[in-house]
């Protein structure tokens, strides 16, 4: 997506698949071409649709060893899609995470976990992103999630939630920058 690691990776033996929205990644690269960005050698870009395509069939296509572990950052996505289509992309990075991969991405907890203030910030942020033409879709009970991902197939889940974010990645800052209550980060293994 619009993550930058494929411009700032320091491993040169670290082969990046960028996945992203068809339309999203073609926006991206012309902007970086604009800029005067190059693609690096070690960057794929592999277009999927999450919600029609088969993430695995893509990435193999595009020349990913499916026999080798993947690890995955999937962030700013799985809110934006139907249930039903972060389960399937979840299931595919399982098969290919096998032997020590894994997978990081954020995902929202439901509206209705919140406090009242938490939940009036939420629908003001909602309202903004539908007429955006990206309304959120999916959220998840955090203890219902580690267990559906055990059970699918990954061994360890390590999830992060706002309280740990900010106090790791966001305290001391001057300009209030905070995850919201909704907001986690979890990693998943498989051994």
């Amino acid at each position: 997506g619009l993550d930058t690691f494929a411009y700032r990776n320091p491993y040169p033996d670290v082969r990046v698949f960028e996945v992203d929205h068809p339309a999203t990644q073609d926006w991206k690269r012309i902007r970086l071409k604009d800029v005067g960005l190059a693609e690096p050698a070690s960057v794929t870009f592999v277009p999927v649709d999450f919600e029609k395509s088969s993430l695995v069939t893509e990435l193999v296509a595009a020349g990913l060893d499916a026999g080798a572990p993947s690890f995955f950052t999937w962030l700013g996505v799985t809110p934006y899609l139907a249930t039903a289509a972060v389960w399937h992309t979840l299931e595919a990075v399982v098969t290919l995470a096998a032997g020590g991969g894994g997978i990081t991405f954020d995902y929202a907890v439901p509206p209705g976990s919140l406090n009242f203030f938490q939940r009036a910030r939420f629908a003001v942020l909602a309202q903004r992103v539908s007429a955006a033409g990206e309304p959120f879709q999916t959220f998840f009970d955090p203890a219902a999630l580690h267990e559906r991902l055990r059970a699918i197939g990954f061994d360890e889940v390590r999830d992060r939630g706002p309280a740990d974010l900010n106090r790791k990645y966001f305290d001391g800052r001057a300009d209030g920058l905070h995850v919201s209550g909704m907001g986690h980060v979890l990693t998943a293994w498989r051994a």
